[in-house]
C-alpha cells in the first residue's frame, strides 16, 4: 500500500512556439473537498486521492490552447464522485467507469465548441491522466502525450500508454526503432484525439499496482522530442542522479528544450512512498 505522493511539474513553450498549448493539473480530492496543487509538493494519501494530468492542444489561432485547458478543467468536475468507499458504507463508482465518462464529456464539449464557433473549428487535444489511490494507479489516455512507469529498485522504464498514431503503431509492431519513430515525417499526425472530427473516442484505460519508491512520468510529446527513453530514465529514474523529486519537472523540461525545443514541453513526475 502506498501512503504518500511527491510531485514536480513544469511546462514551457519551448524555443519556437509563441504560445503554450500544453496544460497540466494536479488535484487532491475526496468526496467533500477538492484542492488544486502547486507545481511541487508532498502530501498523504490517507484521506484523499490525487490526480495528475497533461494535455496538448491542437487547432488554429488559440483553439489548441483553449482545448488543452478545457480538458484539464473538466477533470475536477467528475472524478471526486469516484473517491474510494468511505467508512459509513456508501458505495463509489468504479475508476474505469468514471474515467470513460470523463473523457467522453471532454470530447463532447470540444466537438460542440468546434462546430458552434468558427474560431474553435477543428480544436483537439490529447489527455494523459494518472489517478493515485492507496492500492494502485489508475490511468487513462488519448493521443500522443505519454505516461511512463519507473519502478523502484530497478533500472527500467516502461511506457504505459500507446501513441495514437500510425508511427506509434509501426514502433509497437517492431517495424521501426525509437530513433526512426522520432524522426518520422508523420510522427505528429494523430489517429485519435479529443474533439475535432472524431465521432467517437475510445480511451486507453488501465491500472498499475505500485509500491514505495515507484515514479510515474506524465508528459507531452515535446519532452519526447528532446529526450530518448534512456535519457528519461537517467534523469528521472529512482536510482538516477536526480533521486530527490525537488524541481525534477523543470530539469526534465530544460533538458528536452536543450535537445530540441521545437514544441511546447511539459513534464509531471510523481513518486509514491
Amino acid at each position: 500500500m502506498i501512503r504518500r505522493v511527491r510531485w514536480s511539474g513544469c511546462s514551457d513553450r519551448g524555443k519556437i512556439r509563441t504560445n503554450n498549448e500544453d496544460s497540466f493539473v494536479g488535484l487532491r480530492f475526496n468526496r467533500e473537498d477538492l484542492e488544486r496543487l502547486g507545481r511541487e509538493g508532498e502530501a498523504s494519501l490517507e484521506t484523499a486521492d490525487f490526480v495528475f494530468a497533461v494535455s496538448d492542444g491542437m487547432g488554429g489561432a488559440q483553439a489548441g490552447e483553449v482545448a488543452s485547458r478545457m480538458a484539464v478543467e473538466k477533470v475536477p468536475r467528475i472524478l471526486p464522485m469516484g473517491f474510494r468507499k468511505p467508512a459509513m458504507g456508501q458505495g463509489s463508482v468504479a475508476p474505469g467507469t468514471l474515467l470513460q465518462a470523463l473523457f467522453r464529456e471532454i470530447h463532447a464539449a470540444l466537438v460542440y465548441l468546434g462546430t458552434s464557433y468558427e474560431e474553435c473549428r477543428g480544436m483537439e487535444t490529447t489527455l494523459s491522466l494518472c489517478w493515485f489511490a492507496p492500492d494502485a494507479v489508475h490511468f487513462a489516455h488519448v493521443g500522443d502525450s505519454r505516461i511512463y512507469h519507473l519502478p523502484a529498485g530497478g533500472r527500467s522504464i516502461r511506457q504505459l500508454t500507446e501513441d495514437d498514431s500510425h508511427v506509434g503503431w509501426l514502433f509497437r509492431q517492431g517495424k521501426i526503432n525509437e530513433r526512426e519513430a522520432r524522426s518520422h515525417p508523420r510522427r505528429n499526425v494523430l489517429q485519435k484525439a479529443l474533439g475535432g472530427s472524431n465521432q467517437f473516442i475510445d480511451p486507453q484505460i488501465g491500472r498499475v499496482p505500485c509500491g514505495p519508491g515507484d515514479r510515474f512520468l506524465v508528459c507531452s510529446d515535446g519532452l519526447i522530442d528532446g529526450l530518448y527513453d534512456a535519457h528519461l530514465l537517467d534523469l528521472a529514474g529512482p536510482l538516477g542522479p536526480s533521486t530527490p523529486i525537488g524541481n525534477l519537472g523543470r530539469r526534465l523540461v530544460d533538458a528536452a528544450i536543450a535537445g530540441s525545443g521545437r514544441d511546447n514541453t511539459t513534464a509531471l513526475v510523481v513518486e509514491v512512498g
